[in-house]
């Protein structure tokens, strides 16, 4: 029996649930405020919160002065890209381990998982040598399968436990109504597994959009995503706080837009299996 829950422990609650959600959004909603003021005004102390003198300027000055449709078009090419190789070696990774595991499964899983605990910085020379000594240097397609092998561990170890939710009985049947490896994995398992996959590569989306290191030390120009457009908005003569301001929020507005629609897809993949 459900215990009863009185209305001031719901009314506490719920405050307190608003207090935390509005000190973690605060940070942005004060930089897309600053995006609309002048940098004289963005440096004012105390700060101003509404009784400023509001402009759109910023936002004119980094569409006609600077290469903001160039990074953006760079960072969904790396984002998306990544996003979709990742699923096609994740996938049939996942499968194996969660369907026809071995000995050493939970090892290697955990293995896999250990590379994420390795500083970034760690690995950054012989990968710069590397690409330098290639030619690879600021390009699209390599820096793709750089983030691509960055999010690969996550990417298997969520799809892993997403199809370890789903009974084992389903695809033998499939496999006795003479269903093959391939049309298991595609008309039976990736069915049943859309809310999971579908939070999974929102989750490496995200990750890959907002990926800097990586792109601030492999790209220059031609490959440059936003992160390094963000970035070049800081000079040896000091910060542009309102035009810094105003090219974070057009950086960070594609992927809140893409996180709004599809944040009922990806709680339900979060919880999935959850509750049975």
């Amino acid at each position: 029996m459900a215990r009863a829950v009185s209305t001031r422990r719901k009314v506490a609650v719920t405050t307190a649930a608003w207090i935390v959600g509005f000190l973690i959004f605060f940070p942005i909603l004060w930089m897309v405020i600053t995006s609309f003021k002048t940098e004289g005004e963005a440096g004012i102390l105390p700060p101003k919160f509404v009784f400023f003198e509001w402009t759109l300027e910023n936002y004119r000055n980094i569409f006609t002065q600077s290469n903001y449709g160039r990074a953006a078009l760079n960072s969904i090419f790396l984002s998306v890209g990544s996003t979709l190789l990742g699923l096609i070696f994740a996938v049939p990774a996942a499968w194996a381990m969660a369907f026809a595991p071995g000995k050493r499964t939970k090892d290697l899983l955990m293995w896999m998982l250990s590379t994420k605990m390795m500083p970034a910085v760690g690995a950054l020379m012989p990968i710069f040598l590397l690409f330098n000594r290639w030619g690879l240097l600021d390009s699209r397609w390599s820096v793709m399968v750089v983030l691509f092998l960055l999010n690969l561990p996550i990417v298997v170890w969520m799809l892993y436990t997403y199809f370890k939710e789903i009974p084992g009985e389903i695809l033998e049947a499939a496999r006795m109504d003479g269903a093959s490896l391939w049309r298991e994995i595609v008309y039976v398992l990736t069915p049943m597994a859309v809310p999971g996959i579908a939070s999974t590569l929102l989750l490496n989306t995200i990750l890959a959009w907002n990926e800097a290191f990586w792109t601030l030390n492999l790209t220059t120009f031609d490959a440059a995503p936003l992160p390094q457009f963000i970035a070049g908005y800081s000079a040896k003569m000091g910060l542009f706080w309102a035009t810094l301001s105003a090219a974070s929020t057009l950086a960070i507005l594609p992927i809140v837009v893409l996180g709004w629609f599809s944040q009922k897809q990806l709680v339900r993949g979060l919880t999935f299996g959850a509750v049975k």
